[in-house]
């Protein structure tokens, strides 16, 4: 029997408790990619660096199934990301030209962030639920967890999915989706019109086809559409990126998740009915047999409006979410396996396929992070915006550079004339490799002068979609400890660091801007 309980996130009864308050120069909250390499280019530079994480796991989406990395124009990867990608090569014999650097598996991103980490003495600890953020004139002086734990330091980073220290510490964010006229935009707010991850059938959305007093099938709201380019407090959909395996010495099947009922399916059901047959198409192989299976079309594993509201909300409703998105993604792999409503030839092919028995074995072998796209997402003096993708306005204090296209899953899915319409996929190229500001990473200066915020970085929804990538994170989380070591040594605010003697720093250290 599978302890799903494993995959619990809120677990205070499990917290590491400290015997007295935590002291360091530098204190991060969060161990994303970010966090490691904040870590280990502070700790390089001579400062004493802690980590608290509110999970038990280390290394974020990167070593939590995201094995198939993007990362658009791959020569604008430096520093230590460049580094991790180079070691993944390594560690399989490949090599940069031939693309090996950016497919592996959970367990090997694990082995390299934990090495990363011991080798530099910073130590991390797991199932810290940050309760407040105590600050004087301006400055954060300690972190209280639920547990009554006490983190102190001198310089802060905000290194979580989440930017939960950021919020607490007074910070201005934003959550959803800004309408196109806040920044002059056009990708941004709600979208209509996406080519790709769409219905391509016309699928009934009410229990009983063809009558709405009937109600409406799970995962389908009647709320009102709205207009293209309006904003509002979506957030595009969450998912796991989830490790497959067809080798059968390693493949476990696909086990019944709790409180699962095949009703939930109906959707997809009418789907494969309708000859669309999809969801699992984004299956991309990575090391010794293994996969990474992201969402694709219209019905897949993002869980699509499942998850607005876990930016703001607090441990105990994330669990909740989180769970959520576990029965929900589980729970379609167990169906298109077994209900006898899907199509025989679909069964059997999905079940040449199970979970990896030598992955995320602490947790029933299901990643233990959910792909959060999206969360709070700062407001500072520069907001990068679809303006900087384009070329259209540039800054000139760059601390890494930013490549993909402007990328945002579906955030709604909704009833429009009696038809099934998801909304909020935007999948649209850059004009090329665009810099992104130092100034986009601290706060304003009268909000917090010790905190920097490499992960939940001040831009808008489109552009996010942009830098929401995990190398940029590795980047912009080595610029941040850089930046973070350079303010303590001149005993300045974090927004009053020169940047010229930043710039010469991040480039001596491989950093490419």
């Amino acid at each position: 029997m599978i302890d799903f309980s494993q995959l619990n996130v809120y677990r205070p009864d499990d917290s590491e408790k400290l015997q007295s308050a935590a002291e360091a120069d530098l204190c991060i909250y969060g161990a994303t990619p970010a966090a490691i390499t904040a870590a280990v280019q502070a700790a390089s530079m001579g400062a004493s660096v802690v980590i608290a994480e509110a999970g038990f796991h280390l290394g974020g989406t990167t070593a939590g199934g995201l094995g198939k990395t993007d990362f658009g124009v791959k020569d604008t990867i430096g520093g230590l990301a460049r580094q991790f990608y180079r070691e993944m090569g390594e560690k399989y014999g490949g090599g940069e030209a031939d693309g090996a650097v950016f497919l592996f598996e959970p367990s090997a991103a694990t082995e390299v962030f934990q090495r990363w980490l011991d080798r530099a003495g910073v130590k991390v600890y797991y199932g810290q639920y940050l309760r407040s953020v105590t600050k004087r004139g301006g400055r954060i002086t300690e972190l209280v967890m639920e547990n009554g734990n006490v983190f102190r330091g001198k310089m802060f980073i905000d290194a979580t999915y989440e930017g939960d220290l950021m919020a607490r510490s007074g910070v201005a964010y934003h959550v959803g989706r800004e309408a196109n006229s806040v920044y002059q935009e056009t990708y941004n707010g709600i979208q209509f019109g996406s080519p790709t991850h769409r219905f391509n059938a016309w699928i009934d959305p009410y229990v009983i086809p063809g009558k709405p007093d009937s109600g409406l099938l799970p995962g389908v709201s009647d709320e009102a559409p709205g207009v293209q380019g309006q904003g509002d407090k979506s957030v595009q959909a969450y998912n796991f990126r989830i490790c497959l395996t067809n080798v059968p010495d390693n493949r476990l099947p696909f086990p019944e998740p709790p409180g699962y009922d095949p009703k939930r399916f109906t959707l997809l059901e009418r789907y494969l009915r309708a000859g669309v047959w999809d969801a699992v198409s984004l299956n991309s192989m990575l090391q010794h047999g293994k996969t990474d299976l992201n969402n694709h079309g219209a019905v897949s594993t993002d869980h699509i409006g499942a998850n607005h509201a876990w930016p703001e909300a607090d441990y105990k409703t994330r669990e909740a979410i989180f769970q959520d998105h576990v029965n929900y993604n589980l729970g379609m792999l167990y169906f298109l396996s077994y209900d006898d409503s899907v199509p025989s030839y679909i069964r059997e092919e999905m079940r040449q396929w199970g979970l990896a028995g030598d992955e995320f074995m602490n947790t029933a072998n299901w990643p233990h992070q959910l792909y959060i796209r999206e969360g709070r997402r700062m407001i500072s003096d520069v907001v990068i915006n679809e303006n900087h993708c384009r070329h259209y306005a540039r800054e000139h204090d760059a601390v890494a550079i930013a490549s993909y296209k402007m990328d945002s899953h579906n955030c709604r899915r909704l009833v429009i004339d009696g038809c099934c319409v998801n909304e909020g996929n935007v999948e649209v190229m850059t004009a090329g490799p665009y810099p992104i500001s130092y100034r986009a990473i601290v706060p304003k200066g009268e909000q917090c002068t010790n905190l920097l915020v490499p992960v939940c970085l001040s831009s808008s929804h489109i552009a996010y979609g942009s830098l929401r990538l995990e190398p940029v994170f590795l980047m912009l989380g080595q610029s941040a400890g850089t930046a973070a070591v350079l303010a303590m040594e001149s005993d300045c605010a974090i927004q009053d660091v020169d940047y010229e003697a930043l710039r010469r720093r991040l480039e001596q250290d491989g950093q490419l801007l």
